[in-house]
């Protein structure tokens, strides 16, 4: 604790600067996940103070994630009651402290950036589809104050995002999230102050609930009903839920570390341990699942952080808000939530990052686009799983065709391996020797072969037996590599 408060000048107002940006992201992703909105500030309170504590990273920012939206908002849908569903969460919290100990903290290094680029799109595409109903002022009808609301809000978003505003440093201390939701609630309490007949009704608002005390703050909290764990449902989502929250947190911390101005690493498997704690007792309270943040991170990043000091103060902001100011965290509009949400969803899946993989190539292309549309045909991890594989044959397909090159001048023959030669290239091979001409000459170079699969090796050892029937003559330039692997077989 005392090396944490050694940087207190830097750490307490970077712990204001994320409180003010989490604090609308707990609420506008509990919106966007169908579940009570108090799900939200439990599991940024988590995050911030019992996964600032146990974390081994300096800077991540933990809460709940838009990346899981699709899948929780689903999740809760097929569930018979929220107890089940946060009882899925406890699941995922145990299943994480697992994976911790088996060190698969490796994970995240296995899935292709064409993947990822495209779950992320996914994410963002899926944020504005179920937003656009509330940035418009669509919930139990037509309300034309609140879609007014989304617009402005989406306005100051995007100018926030021009340069004028970037390079000024005191617009760098004031989130646009904040502005967004102090300008949403002034408009909405000047409607009201005015008689309006476009003041905005309650279901248009933030709907916490209102403690007069602490004990009955506490009976607020909802808690998992074990009645369900034999439902198969339940046990599917909290695999799910531990799988995806595993991988945002890994590639969350990955591109963190990255930024850190003092190169420090996260211990990846202590992350998903902490990680799994932190989703156990989020469960257990009510809470939706937790991954660390790139939004949150960054703004940790930025507002000059440095220790994870800064996110535990986060956390405890969070908590004393809706313990001291619930009433004013009530007022904030809900499509205000909305237009912090769709933003944050368009630069996810920008066009411009689809014109970025069309550039590299049909290989980082296509994969791209089919993480995307199987996971807004399916759901997040079947999603990565399907684009994973397409990627993997583009791989597969590369190394196929570059990994045997043939070479015909009159009746000299090249046949030169490079990179690894596995037994899919087995055919070609076969073929090209077999249809050699009588009285050819051909060299079969392996030199530049990192590795050559024994069927292969096969091959080339029965032709060489059979070469003089033809009178074909055979030179063969071998490497260490290749000679070992000969050998070795």
């Amino acid at each position: 604790m005392k090396k944490l408060s050694q940087h207190l000048g830097s750490d307490l107002p970077s712990g204001l600067v994320v409180f003010l940006v989490a604090l609308p992201l707990c609420l506008g992703v509990a919106l966007a996940s169908n579940a009570p909105l108090f799900a939200g500030i439990i599991a940024g309170i988590v995050g911030g103070i019992i996964i600032g504590s146990l974390s081994g990273s300096s800077l991540s920012v933990s809460g709940p994630a838009a990346g899981l939206t699709a899948i929780v908002a689903v999740a809760i849908g097929k569930m018979p009651a929220y107890e089940a569903f946060i009882l899925s969460v406890v699941i995922a919290g145990v299943l994480q402290i697992v994976f911790g100990f088996l060190k698969a903290g490796i994970l995240g290094d296995y899935v292709p950036n064409s993947v990822i680029r495209g779950m992320l799109a996914a994410i963002g595409l899926i944020l504005i589809f179920k937003q656009l109903p509330h940035l418009l002022g669509y919930k139990a009808g037509f309300a034309p104050a609140a879609a007014g609301i989304g617009l402005v809000s989406v306005g100051i978003l995007l100018l926030w995002d021009l340069p004028f505003f970037k390079k000024k440093k005191i617009f760098q201390y004031i989130p646009a999230p904040l502005v967004v939701v102090v300008v949403g609630i002034a408009i909405s309490e000047a409607l009201e102050q005015g008689g309006s007949p476009h003041t905005l009704a309650a279901h248009h608002l933030v709907n916490l609930p209102v403690a007069g005390d602490l004990g009955d703050f506490s009976a607020f909290f909802r808690f998992p009903d074990w009645q369900y764990l034999g439902n198969p449902q339940v046990w599917i989502t909290g695999l799910t839920i531990a799988l995806v929250a595993s991988l945002e947190t890994l590639l969350c911390i990955e591109a963190i570390d990255k930024l850190d101005p003092y190169n420090r690493s996260t211990p990846t498997n202590r992350e998903l341990k902490a990680q799994g704690i932190g989703n156990l007792i989020s469960g257990m309270i009510g809470g939706l699942p937790i991954t660390s943040v790139i939004v949150r991170s960054s703004a940790n990043l930025n507002a000059g952080a440095r220790t994870r000091l800064s996110t535990i103060v986060h956390g405890t902001l969070l908590l004393l808000s809706v313990l001291l100011i619930p009433g004013l965290l009530n007022a904030i509009p809900l499509s205000a939530l909305a237009a912090i949400l769709v933003m944050t969803g368009y630069k996810l899946a920008k066009p411009t990052l689809f014109r970025e993989f069309h550039r590299k190539g049909w290989d980082q292309f296509v994969p791209f686009v089919v993480t995307i549309s199987a996971i807004l045909l399916t759901d997040l991890l079947i999603g990565i799983l399907i684009g994973t594989g397409v990627a993997l044959f583009f791989l597969v397909r590369s190394n196929f065709h570059s990994a045997v090159m043939f070479v015909p001048d009159e009746n000299k023959y090249l046949l030169r391996f490079r990179k690894d030669v596995s037994f899919l290239n087995k055919p070609i091979v076969k073929q090209r020797l077999e249809n050699l001409p009588e009285g050819s000459v051909v060299l079969i170079d392996m030199s530049r072969a990192d590795f050559i699969d024994r069927d292969v090796l096969d091959v080339i050892d029965e032709f060489m037996h059979h070469a003089h029937l033809k009178n074909i003559r055979v030179q063969v330039r071998r490497n260490s590599v290749a000679e070992v692997k000969h050998k070795a077989a």
